[in-house]
């Protein structure tokens, strides 16, 4: 029997009561929390109010596969070739330091170059770019944007609470359930805090060893879905360095990532899951995993990183200057519910604080040339992550 995968329609969001008031609150907390951070970042530099530090910028293409069944063939992915591409991986955390202090959330933003059609960013239009901003979890901890308000003071303020040892972290779970007190106890933000719960017991592995998640629903053309960028089977057994132990260094994730890289290329695959249930695949709550028993993810591109060399300050430095929303997309890819349309002003105006304070110029660039100059030259071999194209459905 044929799989029915839900159409888009416009009515799949709803709209938060407050949502504008609510948003403008968060975006002066954002902008104020980055002021703050010139001098109490400990990097002299504004940093970004999520996924402030960065653990490299890497060279890759992207392949969209050729004869993607037609629910599949949508948007970019309707049509087969390859763009170059930027990764950003990251930590999670608003803060800088020792990874030990940071947690294990990481992320992967990607960057694809010559993409036609505008994107959804009304000030920049025609950058030929399309961005995925990807956390290392199918969930995410928060569904409201009224409830944001809240969480984000709370994970800025994170470093006070835990360094108070458990009275500390009590008091952050507390505060985290009831809103700082200010939700009703039969609003409590009892889904969010189990799904932060989760998040927070992910165990610390090499960047490479990750999926990544939109967090939240997308468009995909005619269809609502969920994109995963995973790591290709093959490249994943081939990598040596693969436990992390934040603990032995103050810096771990960088120096594994960057050796890897050194030695050998490596491929993800950027796969679909299309929705086939609105209430079991919901759109505006984010903190229910899709059940793959309903939709598997399917492969319509491959993510492949060259082998390379990513040690240099100047790789860092680069890689500040970049910027990543989730809606530098064409319209058929728009973000979908009420957490995902707040993060289009909150990145946009984050990305103007950041790049003003650090005196960065604010430019998308065309190419990934442009960004770490002309790529060294390799052979065939080494451009491409070793084994096949993997199968068109996975495992979660």
């Amino acid at each position: 029997m044929a799989t029915h995968f839900v159409r888009y329609t416009p009515d799949v969001e709803v709209d938060e009561p407050h949502f504008d008031e609510n948003l403008q609150t968060v975006i002066e907390k954002t902008e104020r929390y980055i002021t703050e951070s010139v001098t109490a970042g400990g990097t002299g530099q504004a940093l970004r109010d999520a996924h402030a530090k960065g653990y490299g910028l890497v060279r890759a293409e992207v392949e969209i596969l050729d004869g993607l069944p037609a629910e599949y063939a949508q948007g970019i992915y309707a049509t087969p070739g390859t763009h170059e591409a930027l990764i950003r991986f990251s930590n999670g955390s608003p803060h800088a330091g020792a990874d030990a202090r940071l947690g294990s959330a990481t992320g992967l933003a990607l960057k694809m170059f010559g993409i036609a059609g505008p994107t959804l960013l009304e000030d920049e239009p025609d950058t030929g770019t399309f961005d995925y901003a990807n956390i290392n979890a199918p969930i995410f901890f928060c569904n409201t944007v009224e409830h944001y308000l809240f969480i984000q003071e709370l994970f800025l303020d994170a470093p006070s609470y835990f360094s108070q040892g458990r009275p500390g972290a009590h008091r952050f779970f507390a505060d985290f359930v009831t809103g700082k007190g200010t939700l009703a106890q039969e609003d409590w933000a009892w889904d969010e805090f189990l799904a932060f719960l989760r998040l927070s017991k992910i165990p610390p592995v090499n960047v490479l060893l990750s999926s990544y998640w939109t967090m939240g629903a997308v468009r995909h053309g005619d269809h609502i879905a969920k994109v995963r960028i995973a790591p290709d089977p093959h490249s994943a057994a081939a990598v040596v360095r693969r436990a992390i132990d934040p603990a032995s260094a103050p810096e771990v994730f960088r120096p594994a990532l960057q050796a890897e890289l050194q030695e050998r290329p490596y491929a993800f695959d950027i796969q679909v899951q299309l929705c086939t249930d609105l209430r079991r695949m919901p759109v505006e709550d984010t903190t229910v995993e899709w059940p793959e028993e309903l939709s598997p993810s399917v492969t319509v591109a491959r993510l492949r990183l060259p082998q390379q060399d990513i040690s240099s300050p100047e790789n860092l430095e680069k890689m500040d200057a970049l910027s990543f929303t989730p809606w530098r997309v064409t319209a058929e890819h728009a973000p979908l519910g009420n957490i995902m349309r707040a993060r289009k002003e909150v990145y946009r105006r984050s990305s103007l604080a950041r790049h003003h304070l650090n005196q960065q110029p604010r430019t998308e660039p065309h190419s990934a040339d442009e960004v770490l100059g002309p790529a060294p030259r390799r052979d065939e071999a080494s451009a491409r992550a070793a084994g096949p194209p993997g199968p068109m459905t996975s495992p979660a």
